[in-house]
C-alpha cells in the first residue's frame, strides 16, 4: 500500500473531529438538525485550519443516505465516494486555476441539471479570492437564486479580496488559528496511534513552529519522524531543523546582561557554526526576550512562554527590567527587518548583540525624565527657565542666574560675578561646577583665572566643541550628559 502523509490520513471526517473550530462545528450542526441549510457558505481563515475539510464534511452530511445528518455514517455508497473524491455530485474547483468568466459560465450551465445520486449538488471552490472581477460578477445571480438542490461552499485565506456583493449572499464562517496546546494533544494522539515515543517538549516545539496550522504541524511531524527512528526528542529536532535551544539562549542573554561582549560573540560563532540560519537565530532570540518580558510582567503560562518559567535565566530577569527588555525586543525586531537588505546579515547580528551587551547601561526616556525632574528640584525653578529677572531687574538666562548665585555664595565681588556669568551663560557644566567646587570664600577668582588661562593655551582644533573638561567632577559630568541628551551612562 502506498504511503499516505499524516495530514491526509488524519483528515477529519465528522464535525466532532474538526479540531479547534468549535463555533463553526456547532453552528453547522445546528443548521443541519433544524433543516435550515443555506445555499452558499463562505469559509475564511488561515491556511491549514480546516476550511476544505469542513466543506467536505458538510457535503458528506448533506448527501449521506441516512441524512441530512450531523454524523455521516461513512459506510454508505455516497460517503465512500465523497471520501475517495469520486462523487459526481460533489464538485471541487481550484479557484486559482479557474479564474476566467468562461469557467463560471460552465458552472452556470451545470447547475441546471439535478444531482446524479445524492440530495444536493455541492460546489466547493477553494481559494475563491483568485477569481477575476468578471468571474465574480457572472456568479452573482447564480449564488443569489440557485436551484434548491445547489449548495455553494467557498473557501479563502484572503477574505478582504472577496467582493462585498459575494459576501452578502453567503453565510460567513471565520476559522481560527489552532492553539499550541490543542496541536500538541493531537500530535500526542498521532504518536500513540503510530506507536512512536515522543518528548512533550518536542511535540510542543513542533506545535509552536506550525504557528497555528494543523496541516503544517502534521507536515513537520512527518519530517521529524523520518529521522527520529521512532523516538522524537527535542534535542534532535533542534539539531536537524536548525533551531536554537533554550540553554544557548540563556547563555547568550546572561553574557549580554553581564556586559560580556567577548563571550556573547563567541556564543554567536558557535551557534552559527552549528548550522543555525541567522534569520532563525533572530526569531528565536526575539521569542526569548518576549518570554522574559512576559515573565517580568507576571505571565507564567507555558503555552505563551514556550517553556516552563523556571527554565529561563534568573540572573537575566534580575539585571533587566521591563523597559530594558522592551528595548531589546525592539532591537531584534528591527534587525529582522533589516537583515534581508544588509550587506552582511552576520554583521548586523553582531552589531545588535553588541548593543544588547550594554543594555543595562541604557537610560530609558522615563528614567531620563525622572532624572531631569530630580535635577530641576535640586537647582530650583530659576535655573530651568530662561529670562528670569535678577535682583537688579535685568533679564538674564536661568543658567546665568544660577551661575551668579553660585558665585555669590562663594563670597566673590560683583565684578567677578558679572564676568564669570557672562562668559559661561548657557553652560550647564558651570551650574554644577560652582556649587561643587567653589564652596569656600576667596577661591573663586583664582580658580576662574586659572581655567581661562588653561583654555586659551589649548588650540581650538585640539580642544573640540564636544570635548570633556577634565576638571568637571564625575557627578557633574553625569548630569551634564543628561542635559545634553545623552541616554547612555558612561561605562
Amino acid at each position: 500500500m502506498a504511503y499516505e502523509v499524516t495530514a491526509t490520513r488524519r483528515r477529519p471526517k465528522t464535525f466532532d473531529e474538526l479540531v479547534g473550530q468549535e463555533f463553526v462545528s456547532a453552528t453547522l450542526k445546528s443548521s443541519i438538525k433544524s433543516g435550515q441549510i443555506a445555499h452558499a457558505f463562505l469559509f475564511s481563515g488561515p491556511r491549514g485550519c480546516g476550511k476544505t475539510s469542513a466543506a467536505r464534511i458538510l457535503a458528506r452530511s448533506l448527501n449521506c443516505e441516512k441524512g441530512p445528518t450531523v454524523n455521516p455514517c461513512g459506510v454508505c455508497a455516497s460517503c465512500r465516494e465523497i471520501g475517495r473524491g469520486a462523487s459526481l455530485d460533489i464538485i471541487e474547483i481550484d479557484g486559482a486555476s479557474n479564474t476566467s468568466v468562461n469557467d463560471v459560465r460552465q458552472i452556470k450551465d451545470e447547475v441546471l441539471f439535478p444531482p446524479n445520486a445524492g440530495r444536493y449538488k455541492v460546489y466547493i471552490i477553494d481559494e475563491v479570492h483568485m477569481l477575476s472581477t468578471n468571474a465574480f460578477n457572472a456568479l452573482l445571480k447564480t449564488i443569489e437564486e440557485p436551484p434548491p438542490y445547489i449548495v455553494f461552499i467557498f473557501a479563502t485565506t484572503e477574505l478582504h479580496k472577496v467582493p462585498a456583493t459575494i459576501k452578502s449572499r453567503c453565510q460567513q464562517f471565520a476559522f481560527r488559528l489552532i492553539s499550541p496546546e490543542t496541536i500538541t494533544a493531537v500530535l500526542r494522539d498521532t504518536c500513540t496511534e503510530m506507536g512512536i515515543t515522543a518528548e512533550d517538549e518536542a511535540l510542543f516545539r513542533i506545535a509552536k513552529e506550525s504557528t497555528g496550522s494543523l496541516r503544517d504541524a502534521y507536515t513537520l511531524f512527518d519530517q521529524v519522524v523520518s529521522f527520529s527512528a521512532g523516538n522524537i526528542r527535542a534535542a534532535l529536532i533542534r539539531e536537524k531543523l536548525g533551531l536554537v535551544g533554550l540553554e544557548s539562549l540563556n547563555a547568550l542573554a546572561e553574557a549580554c546582561a553581564a556586559n560580556d561582549t567577548a563571550t556573547a560573540f563567541a556564543l554567536i560563532d558557535r551557534i552559527i557554526d552549528g548550522g543555525v540560519a541567522i534569520e532563525q537565530f533572530v526569531i528565536d532570540m526575539a521569542g526569548y526576550y518576549r518570554s522574559l518580558l512576559l515573565l517580568k510582567n507576571g505571565v507564567t503560562r507555558e503555552s505563551l512562554l514556550g517553556y516552563s518559567s523556571d527554565r529561563f535565566s534568573g540572573s537575566v530577569l534580575e539585571r533587566l527590567d521591563s523597559l530594558h527588555l522592551e528595548r531589546a525586543l525592539d532591537l531584534l525586531l528591527d534587525l529582522y527587518r533589516n537583515i534581508r537588505y544588509s550587506v552582511s546579515p552576520r554583521f548586523e547580528l553582531e552589531s545588535v548583540v553588541s548593543k544588547l551587551s550594554w543594555l543595562s547601561l541604557w537610560i530609558s526616556p522615563p528614567e531620563l525624565r525622572e532624572e531631569i525632574a530630580r535635577v530641576r528640584a535640586v537647582l530650583g525653578p530659576a535655573a530651568m527657565r530662561p529670562g528670569i529677572p535678577d535682583e537688579t531687574g535685568a533679564g538674564t538666562s536661568g543658567t546665568e542666574n544660577t551661575v551668579k548665585l553660585a558665585v555669590k555664595e562663594a563670597g566673590e565681588g560683583p565684578e567677578d560675578t558679572a564676568a564669570y556669568a557672562s562668559e559661561h551663560a548657557g553652560s550647564e557644566q558651570e551650574i554644577f561646577d560652582s556649587p561643587l567646587q567653589f564652596g569656600k570664600p576667596g577661591t573663586f577668582t583664582e580658580e576662574f583665572k586659572r581655567r581661562m588661562a588653561a583654555r586659551e593655551a589649548v588650540p581650538k582644533a585640539k580642544a573640540g566643541e564636544g570635548d570633556e573638561d577634565p576638571d568637571i567632577p564625575p557627578q557633574a559630568e553625569m548630569v551634564r550628559r543628561v542635559f545634553h541628551g545623552t541616554v547612555v551612562r558612561k561605562k
